[in-house]
């Protein structure tokens, strides 16, 4: 398939604009600058990046955020028949291989990824790829100092240590402090069960970041398609 044409299914633009970016010297394939017009490329295997951002051109590939609401089981399906993020997806067609990327427990919210890319989904989970996740953590106070030093060095927890990437208060009214807490971490309950550790048991917990995606404004229960950027930005974090 023509090169340009391939970047217009992927949503970069036009063929006129791809090709003006061809001229330009701003696409590159398999790692290597192409200025001539019509080549042909594979959508199924090549690489390609425009301004040295990757452009995912695989057909069939869907990548979906979604505002989890607390209640709602980080599973496709469940045994016991209580609601799961598939009856949030019926729009997008729950039952064509999507699958979620990592997890919320069940008293949890925000952001959860959602698609049928196996290869993206297994390295954005896989602890070697340090992918960084940002929570806002509604705990009750007073909060010391000591505590905050203890969540950056090192906090021992059953199944090995954790330290988060960074964490800041944000906001507090009375007793009630939002914290906001970054870390690459994606073992089970992890931010609960550090806090607990701590003595700060989570009343509230909230995903909002996940790599290069954010919540933003997505309402809860809602979902929305990843836009051209942030499945690239996603793909370029992992090395793919």
């Amino acid at each position: 398939m023509r090169l340009q044409k391939v970047l217009a299914s992927a949503g970069v633009g036009s063929r006129r604009h791809n090709e003006e970016l061809i001229d330009a010297g701003r696409v590159r394939v398999d790692g290597k600058v192409v200025r001539e017009q019509g080549r042909r490329v594979d959508p199924e295997t090549a690489v390609i990046e425009v301004d040295g951002e990757r452009v995912v051109t695989r057909t069939g590939l869907v990548h979906l955020a979604l505002n989890k609401p607390r209640g709602v089981v980080s599973t496709m399906s469940d045994p016991e028949d209580r609601p799961t993020i598939s009856d949030l997806l019926t729009e997008f067609g729950a039952s064509a291989g999507l699958f979620h990327v990592g997890r919320l427990d069940v008293d949890s919210e925000g952001l959860l990824l959602v698609t049928n890319n196996g290869d993206l989904a297994h390295r954005l989970t896989h602890p070697s790829y340090q992918v960084p996740k940002t929570y806002q953590v509604q705990i009750n106070g007073p909060l010391r100092k000591e505590t905050m030093r203890r969540l950056h060095t090192r906090v021992e927890l059953s199944d090995g240590p954790v330290r988060v990437d960074s964490a800041r208060i944000i906001d507090q009214v009375g007793s009630q402090i939002l914290l906001e807490i970054v870390l690459h971490e994606g073992r089970n309950r992890i931010v609960r069960r550090m806090m607990e550790e701590v003595g700060h048991p989570v009343v509230r917990l909230l995903r909002t970041e996940f790599g290069a995606v954010h919540l933003g404004t997505l309402r809860s229960g809602r979902a929305r398609h990843l836009t051209l950027h942030e499945v690239g930005a996603l793909h370029s974090m992992v090395g793919l």
